[in-house]
């Protein structure tokens, strides 16, 4: 699994709020996704919405933040730069979620005013990828 971080805002751009997200590469879909802020804690229950069949036998590639490494076991993680390829589908998402949902996109005038908004906005989003990619790949 690929696992990666971005920030958003809502209301404004002092409330900024961080959106975890884990790729499948094999098909590309989005199993997890939290809305939070960058710490420890947000990643636990990041951690903790990924699906259970995907944490005993998977193979976690991030980048190296400190949440990653103190929330995934150690067996299981893999902090990896950018230029190694490992996470180069979950960046690539990044690119296509930005460019795909406004409210994202760094200098707009679109934006979320409330935190539900924004996280239905983004959820939304990821489950109709999610089906446009799995349509793709039958």
């Amino acid at each position: 699994m690929q696992l990666d971080e971005m920030w958003t805002f809502v209301g404004k751009r002092a409330n900024k709020q961080w959106l975890w997200l884990a790729l499948n590469p094999i098909n590309r879909q989005i199993i997890a996704f939290h809305i939070g802020s960058r710490s420890s804690k947000d990643a636990q229950v990041f951690y903790e919405k990924i699906p259970a069949v995907f944490k005993s036998n998977t193979g976690f590639f991030s980048d190296y933040w400190q949440a990653y490494i103190t929330t995934f076991e150690k067996e299981n993680h893999f902090g990896v730069g950018k230029d190694s390829g490992l996470t180069a589908y979950i960046e690539r998402f990044n690119g296509t979620l930005r460019q795909r949902v406004a409210r994202l996109v760094r200098k707009s005038l679109s934006f979320s005013k409330s935190l539900e908004n924004h996280i239905g906005a983004i959820k939304y989003f990821i489950c109709n990828y999610n089906l446009e990619i799995k349509a793709l790949h039958y």
